[in-house]
Parts: structure tokens; C-alpha cells; sequence
């Protein structure tokens, strides 16, 4: 019986992390109290970011230090903070695009904590 890896560094590349980023940000579009926060924001340079943060944080690509943002970016969505509630709200987006790729609740949480930093103001 073969198994498959539930690592998601042995099991994800860099085009499964651009398809979840973006169809976590097609989760954020849709919400209608987020998606006014997206409006001004150059969306390939904010998927860049997010791409770079979470592929470091599933262990898939080492972070680019030619990134936008290298350590905390700040406010990127809009340069308005994000409520509490809004920046839950966008990570538990995180988890339903990750979980579509059956990874396992580590990685998930992992991933949620990276990003985390990204959202405050």
C-alpha cells in the first residue's frame, strides 16, 4: 500500500501556493464588508506577499528577500487596520483555501500564524 505525504513541503509547490492565495483572495473579494478594503490595492503585488509568506510558512519556498515586504508589511490591505473580527474573518478564509488541499491542521494553523502578522496595522 503506498501512502502519500501528509508534509506539505513534500506534497505542495509553488503553483498549488499561488492557487490557494488565489483563491483565498477571490474568498476575501467576496465578502462584502472586506472587499472594500481591496479597492486601490495592487492585487499581484499583495498575492506576491501573501505567496511568499505562506509558502515559507508550509515549508514549500524559502521567503524571497526581494519581497515588498520583507518583515511586518503593516496594513496591506487599503492601508486601513482591519478590525479584530475582519482579520479573524480573513484567516479562517486562509484555513477554507488550505483545507481544500487536504492538509493537515498543523500546517493549517501554521500557516494562519504567519500570515497573522501581516494583518495588523
Amino acid at each position: 500500500m503506498v501512502t502519500c505525504s501528509r508534509e506539505p513541503r513534500d506534497r505542495l509547490g509553488p503553483v498549488a501556493v499561488r492557487e490557494a492565495v488565489h483563491r483565498w483572495l477571490r474568498l476575501v473579494a467576496a465578502d462584502a464588508e472586506l472587499a472594500p478594503y481591496l479597492l486601490g490595492v495592487d492585487r499581484r503585488r499583495l498575492a506576491a506577499v501573501l505567496a511568499d509568506r505562506l509558502g515559507a510558512a508550509l515549508g514549500v519556498l524559502r521567503p524571497d528577500p526581494r519581497s515588498p515586504f520583507p518583515g511586518e508589511a503593516g496594513a496591506l490591505f487599503d492601508h486601513r487596520p482591519l478590525t479584530e473580527e475582519q482579520r479573524w474573518r480573513v484567516l479562517d478564509y486562509l484555513a477554507a483555501a488550505l483545507w481544500v488541499l487536504d492538509l493537515p491542521v498543523r500546517a493549517i494553523v501554521d500557516a494562519q500564524r504567519a500570515v497573522a502578522g501581516l494583518l495588523r496595522a
